[in-house]
């Protein structure tokens, strides 16, 4: 009659508890050979977008308003992109001479030694950033820590001051070309021989109306460049803003149409192209200021929750839990064994 596996197993047991608590005690006593490592942790909470703290101006914008955001606007995972850039992975290995206490040859291989020593995570919940960093010296990980908070605190700044310009630069020309046409589409209406008091007459709100669509068809048309440098043509953010458009253009056409019993040049027309390019101008002109005040800004400002401490006790290695997972792997390794062993065993 063949033996159960439990009768297996127990006729054993001196084998695999024994193997078992030898291998652990071993794995235990291997540990005291690793050099301990310390962690030490930050709490950052990331810079806001400079657009988000102009938001309240920005409301008043009008159609146009969402042109600053797209610009200016970043996401919490982008602040942990620049963590995790070889731009401050470089920087931490020139102040902290890492490749010469890494003893690495290559800067490629120092950088990767670094970076799994760092470790950085995202609350969602609160948007704070974590920044964990491990070495076996804790002073000098209470010290990298608080470099990679110096390190976002100047990326975020660099990263928002650059956009800033970009979107000073790009409202300065369009301010100047609504002006320019500003100043031709008042001349044009003063050509039609009515003073400048006629302006307050109607047919005003029909006018500010079809200034109002065509300064929306403008931020639409626009906003579906910038999408575009970002994202494919078939993205459902770009198909969705090719739809808005056509049905600004389609509103468009209609109340172009419901005034073309006018004469080509007349005084409608040239009133409605006046407050349109006077619209234009005026919103251009905002965001250009705005973004003159974010790039003086010089970056976000970071708020440090938690600064990092020196580390008092080790990180790794966790000899208790080495010893309690060896000693399962091999007591179980070893029951497999003789579970395998037992049928092809033979009586002496």
């Amino acid at each position: 009659m063949s033996a159960t596996p439990l009768q297996l197993l127990w006729s054993e047991a001196r084998l695999i508890v024994g193997g078992a608590l030898v291998a652990g005690v071993l794995a235990v006593a291997g540990s005291f050979l690793v050099p301990p490592s310390f962690t030490a942790r930050a709490v950052v909470l990331p810079p806001a977008p400079a657009s988000a703290i102009a938001s309240g101006a920005l409301a008043s914008l009008g159609a146009l308003a969402g042109l600053a955001t797209q610009a200016g606007g970043r996401s919490p995972d982008q602040f942990l992109a620049l963590l995790q850039s070889r731009t401050v992975a470089d920087r931490m290995l020139d102040q902290f001479e890492l490749q010469k206490l890494y003893d690495k040859e290559l800067r490629e291989d120092a950088r990767k030694r670094f970076w799994q020593n760092l470790r950085v995570q995202l609350n969602r919940r609160d948007g704070l950033i974590s920044i964990e960093v491990d070495d076996h010296d804790p002073q000098r990980a209470a010290a990298m820590a608080a470099a990679m908070v110096e390190q976002l605190r100047r990326m975020a700044s660099e990263v928002a001051v650059t956009e800033a310009a970009q979107r000073r630069k790009f409202f300065e020309e369009r301010r100047a070309e609504a002006a320019a046409q500003l100043q031709q589409a008042q001349a044009a209406l003063q050509r039609s021989g009515l003073a400048p008091e006629s302006l307050k007459t109607e047919p005003k709100a029909t006018a500010e109306v079809y200034a109002k669509l065509r300064a929306e068809l403008t931020a639409a048309e626009v906003r579906l460049r910038v999408l575009q440098t970002t994202l494919a043509d078939q993205a459902p953010e770009v198909r969705q803003q090719r739809s808005a458009i056509a049905g600004l253009q389609a509103q468009l056409q209609r109340l172009e149409a419901g005034g073309a019993a006018e004469a080509e040049g007349g005084y409608v027309s040239r009133y409605r192209e006046f407050k349109y390019q006077e619209a234009l101008f005026e919103q251009y002109a905002r965001q250009y200021e705005l973004a003159r005040v974010d790039e003086g800004r010089e970056g976000g400002l970071l708020q440090v929750i938690d600064a990092p401490q020196v580390p008092e006790r080790k990180s790794s290695p966790k000899r208790a839990f080495i010893g309690v997972g060896v000693s399962t792997a091999v007591g179980l390794a070893l029951a497999i064994y003789v579970l395998l062993r037992g049928p092809r065993r033979r009586p002496a």
